[in-house]
């Protein structure tokens, strides 16, 4: 019984590096894959770089609204720069061997960084209700000091609580297999390789998106609620069209970020997939940083106008 005992403890105090798999299951298609991901990564880079400049240098665009999505666009760059670089080095070096502090600063950051997105977005939602519902006291609400604020709060709001999540991942025994079937160190393919129980991680996983995804969520419906609500008391369809405009790309993005991870974190981790889990993980992690640049500036008049200014000044 005691050999038994010091074997186990033997086998959970083993593991000191990780093995992330990636997209090892397709081997052929490795090099398209390094080129597909550093395509993308590079267009997420320039389109929200771009975003960042004329919302910073176009007198028209001095405004809370694209001085929070001024900051939203930080936010993307730094959110795939936590996944996209190490998926690409993966890729190039068909290695996948990530030690465990590195794992856990990789989940750190991408759950800061994801926490301060949602937060950012129900922020975003909040100046768009007053704009349009309180458009006498925007001014006044929305003043620069609080602006800057808000912005504060969402980008260290989540920091607090992933850290203590993460510490309470990292201090579990790890025994077994030591490979993740993932292409970065996410919350549910790490306790899968936990041993003993993992039910208060799971509670406290549920806690947290509770309190920063499902939260934010219902404060951004309700705010659209109510925008929704009074734009169809406006009289004139232009005006109906305009308010509708500045909404949509915004509601597009929280439709299609916050769909993602509510299914990544409310589903039990026994019961997930890693094929599943992992077609998720690229939606909300990669594929929506792409889209999201381009539904804002598509579908933003005043963005597009800014654009055609910076070209047509660079092309003198």
């Amino acid at each position: 019984m005691e050999n038994k005992l010091k074997t186990e403890k033997s086998n959970m105090t083993t593991i000191t590096e990780f093995v992330l798999l990636g997209f090892s299951d397709i081997p052929n298609s490795q090099w398209i894959l390094f080129g597909i991901f550093l395509v993308i990564y590079l267009t997420i880079l320039m389109c929200n770089s771009i975003i960042i400049l004329i919302t910073r240098i176009d007198p028209v665009l001095q405004t809370p609204m694209y001085f929070f999505l001024n900051n939203f666009s930080f936010s993307e760059i730094c959110y795939v720069t936590t996944t996209v670089p190490r998926v690409l080095m993966d890729l190039l070096t068909q290695k996948g061997n990530i030690s465990l502090v590195a794992c856990a600063a990789q989940m750190y950051f991408v759950l800061t960084f994801g926490g301060s997105e949602c937060l950012l977005l129900t922020t975003m939602a909040y100046d768009r209700y007053v704009a349009i519902c309180n458009p006498l006291h925007y001014p006044l609400v929305m003043n620069h000091k609080v602006c800057v604020q808000l912005a504060i709060a969402a980008w260290v709001g989540a920091a607090p609580a992933v850290i203590g999540e993460t510490y309470q991942i990292f201090s579990l025994p790890f025994c077994g297999s030591n490979t993740i079937d993932h292409f970065f160190c996410d919350i549910p393919p790490i306790l899968k390789l936990a041993c003993g129980d993992i039910f208060l991680n799971e509670v406290t996983v549920c806690v947290v998106t509770v309190v920063y995804i499902i939260v934010p969520f219902l404060l951004i419906v309700i705010s659209y609620g109510k925008i929704i609500a009074n734009i169809l008391k406006i009289s004139s369809t232009s005006g109906r069209a305009k308010a509708f405009s500045t909404c949509s790309s915004h509601l597009i993005v929280v439709v299609l970020f916050y769909g993602t991870t509510i299914i990544t974190y409310l589903q039990p981790k026994r019961n997930q997939s890693e094929g599943t889990g992992k077609v998720i993980s690229l939606f909300y992690t990669i594929l929506i940083p792409t889209l999201n640049p381009i539904i804002y500036t598509l579908r933003n008049k005043d963005i597009m106008i800014a654009l055609r200014k910076l070209l047509s000044s660079l092309s003198r």
